[in-house]
């Protein structure tokens, strides 16, 4: 456990999260110049009694989203394609109407439906024999059919974003994976057994759970295969080691700390991953016909925390969730990740932020 506050309010409210919540927990909260607290408690591995570090991987799910819109921000700048490319004119063979727009998919105004993703999963040991291009083939022939004329509202699609992973594969002619190691992460002098798209060390890899108790213990059988569960450790039931078939919409395995980094390059003035036009699209809200906005950026969602005014991105799956924070105003970043598939990150991030928003 480290920290490096006076206050002992957010480390009452994490061991509060330790007894009912959550086996394990990381929480940082940063500035450009460095941390202004840092936390780590629980257990990584309630079995075999393993603490959970500050440096243990977790699963972040749907935080690498913002990574994926931020790598097409990316290649816009470059000039390798346009944000108002119909996606058709990068994958001819989409099912989708052609007037869907790459601007769109990112911000979710593109009718992209979203099928539960739950079973979008597969085994770690099974991973060098699986192939991605066959399993996106196979969830688009299932669900072809737009849910609502693009651009003319909010509705967030995992597959939308999984389809973008696609896009980026076709211009950089590299896989999704390999452009984001080396282009987002790679600047930002992360390494692999910090952040990547691969559990690095298995030893090092928090175990996920879910509540033994809880609703979705009850509904698993429906919505997810029963090869994802392993045995009860308690009152919590052990998550197998799983990949998402989709790195593009919930890929990446790291640690709060090296999604500080990320936030903290955001913080700055400049950026290594964007120049400052892109920048400022990043954080702009985004508008639908006719004429309405939504709390969206390409690439975050917009938050308000008491008149303060954040963008955030959350992720949650088997076994695991977890949210991050800027705020912009304030010149600072959270980040909570939890090995807990039900933890309620939105509330939780909030009352620990406050401590520091004075």
């Amino acid at each position: 456990m480290v920290h490096q506050h006076a206050s002992t309010e957010p480390e009452r409210l994490l061991k509060r999260h330790l007894a009912k919540t959550t086996p394990g927990i990381q929480y940082i909260v940063a500035n450009k110049h460095g941390t202004v607290f840092e936390f780590a408690g629980g257990w990584a591995d309630i079995q075999n009694q393993k603490p959970m570090s500050l440096n243990s991987s977790l699963m972040a799910y749907s935080m690498t989203k913002t990574f994926t819109a931020l790598a097409m921000l990316q290649l816009a700048e470059q000039g390798k394609l346009k944000l108002d490319d119909p996606i058709k004119s990068h994958l001819p063979d989409s099912p989708y109407p052609e007037g869907i727009t790459i601007h769109q998919v990112i911000t979710h105004t593109s009718g992209i439906p979203n099928p539960i993703p739950l079973r979008w999963v597969h085994p770690a040991e099974g991973h060098p024999n699986f192939d991605e291009h066959l399993a996106f083939a196979q969830v688009l022939k299932k669900n072809a059919k737009a849910a609502f004329p693009a651009g003319t509202r909010f509705a967030y699609s995992n597959l939308g974003y999984w389809l973008l992973g696609m896009i980026i594969e076709g211009v950089t002619k590299q896989s999704y994976v390999q452009y984001v190691s080396d282009q987002l992460l790679a600047p930002l002098g992360l390494s692999p057994h910090e952040l990547a798209f691969l559990i690095s060390d298995f030893s090092n890899h928090a175990k996920g759970y879910l509540g033994k108790y809880s609703i979705m213990n009850l509904v698993k059988g429906l919505i997810t295969d029963n090869n994802a569960w392993g045995d009860y450790e308690g009152n919590w039931l052990r998550v197998k080691n799983l990949y998402v078939n989709g790195p593009a919409f919930g890929g990446l395995v790291g640690n709060a700390r090296a999604f500080i980094r990320f936030l903290q390059d955001q913080l700055g003035e400049g950026s290594a991953l964007l120049g400052p036009a892109s920048k400022k699209l990043f954080y702009t809200e985004q508008t639908i016909r006719p004429g309405g906005t939504i709390d969206m950026t390409p690439g975050w969602h917009i938050g308000n925390l008491k008149g303060t005014r954040y963008f955030f991105k959350e992720g949650g799956g088997g076994g695991f969730h977890s949210e991050m924070r800027i705020y912009p105003t304030q010149q600072l970043a959270s980040v909570i990740m939890v090995n807990s598939t039900e933890f309620n990150s939105n509330e939780s991030l909030s009352k620990l932020d406050e401590t520091f928003l004075a």
